[in-house]
C-alpha cells in the first residue's frame, strides 16, 4: 500500500518500506549477482559428469505432462525387497521460470556415500504454467515415488523433500499438503521431513513485483499459494536455511515463516549459513563438510536429535 505519509515527490511504498524500484531490486537475485552464470554452468556440467558415471533413471513419468518427470539416482545395492533406502526428493529453483532437474544431479553422489537415494523433480515453468498448478505437479511426484518406492529400493517411510528457492517454496507447500485429501490411500504422514533452502514463503512480494509479468499471480491467489498463510495443523520437521548475505527480503521472508512455522508448534530446526548466498547456498546441500548436508543426513536417518 502506498504510505500516505510520504512527502512530495516521495516513491509510494508497496510492501514493507520497499518502494517498487526497492521490492524489484530485493527480488532481482540475478542482477545482485552477475557471476550467476558461473553457477549454472557449472551445475550443468558436474550434473552431466555424474548421469555418465552413475546409474540413474532418467525421465521417469509420474504425471501426463511433458514436464512431469524426474530423474531418480538409487543406492547401488539397495534391495527392492528389503526395507530399502532413505530418499531426498529434491525440487530445483529459477522463481518458477528457469533451470531443470538435470542442473541438479551433482548433489546425488554425496547423499548416495551414506546409502540416500535422491530424485530430482522437474515441474511446469511460467509462463505456461501457474504456480497453483507446480504445486499440484511437485504433489503428484511425491505421491508417485511414496507409491512407487519399494520398486526403486527406497523406504516409503523415509521421504525427505528439499527445494532451493522456488524450490524451497514448493517444498514447504508439500509439508502443508492433506495428502489423504490428495487421495485417500495415501497416509497423512507422507513425507518424513523437509527442508527449505532460501525459501520464498509469501507470494505478495512476488506478486508486486516485476516478475509478475511472468508468473501472473492474481491478489486472490496469493493467499491459498503462500506456505506463510498455509500452515498445517500436523508436519513432519522442517529444517530451514538461508544464506547470511541474501537480500533483506529474503532474509525476512526465513525469519517469518520460521517465526510462523515454531508458532503453531510445529518441529523446527535452522541451520547456520555464514557468508553464503542466494546461488552458494543451494551447493552446501551436497557438501559434506557442511552443517547443512550434515543436518539433513540426520533428518533422512533419525528425524531431530
Amino acid at each position: 500500500m502506498a504510505d500516505s505519509g510520504a512527502g512530495a515527490g516521495a516513491a509510494a511504498r508497496i510492501f514493507r518500506s520497499y518502494d517498487q524500484a526497492a521490492l524489484d531490486r530485493e527480488l532481482n537475485l540475478r542482477a545482485r549477482w552477475p557471476e550467476h552464470p558461473q553457477f549454472f554452468a557449472r551445475w550443468a556440467r558436474d550434473s552431466a559428469a555424474v548421469r555418465a558415471a552413475r546409474p540413474a533413471h532418467l525421465d521417469l513419468a509420474y504425471g501426463p505432462g511433458p514436464a512431469e518427470t524426474l530423474d531418480f539416482f538409487p543406492v547401488e545395492g539397495a534391495s527392492t525387497g528389503a526395507k530399502g533406502a532413505p530418499l531426498l526428493a529434491f525440487i530445483h529453483g529459477g522463481y518458477w521460470q528457469a533451470l531443470d532437474k538435470s542442473d541438479y544431479s551433482y548433489l546425488a553422489p554425496a547423499f548416495a556415500a551414506d546409502g540416500i537415494a535422491l530424485a530430482s523433480l522437474n515441474y511446469g515453468l511460467a509462463p505456461d504454467t501457474d504456480i497453483g498448478t507446480m504445486i499440484d505437479q511437485v504433489r503428484a511426484a511425491l505421491a508417485w515415488l511414496y507409491r512407487e518406492a519399494a520398486g526403486y529400493g527406497v523406504d516409503p517411510d523415509s521421504i525427505v523433500v528439499a527445494g532451493h528457492s522456488a524450490g524451497g517454496h514448493l517444498a514447504a507447500m508439500a509439508l502443508s499438503t492433506d495428502w489423504p485429501a490428495q487421495d485417500p490411500a495415501l497416509p497423512g504422514d507422507l513425507l518424513a521431513g523437509g527442508c527449505a533452502i532460501s525459501g520464498v514463503y509469501d507470494l505478495e512480494p512476488i506478486r508486486l513485483s516485476y516478475h509478475n509479468k511472468v508468473l501472473h499471480i492474481a491478489p486472490e491467489e496469493v493467499r491459498p499459494w503462500s506456505p506463510l498463510h498455509q500452515l498445517p495443523d500436523r508436519a513432519p520437521p522442517l529444517l530451514m536455511a538461508v544464506g547470511s548475505e541474501e537480500t533483506q527480503e529474503f532474509l525476512y521472508q526465513h525469519a517469518e515463516y520460521a517465526a510462523a512455522w515454531e508458532a503453531c508448534g510445529l518441529p523446527l530446526g535452522e541451520v547456520d549459513m555464514t557468508g553464503l548466498h542466494h546461488f552458494t547456498a543451494v551447493d552446501a546441500l551436497g557438501d559434506r563438510g557442511h552443517p547443512l548436508f550434515a543436518a539433513v543426513r540426520q533428518l533422512l536417518r533419525r528425524g531431530f536429535a
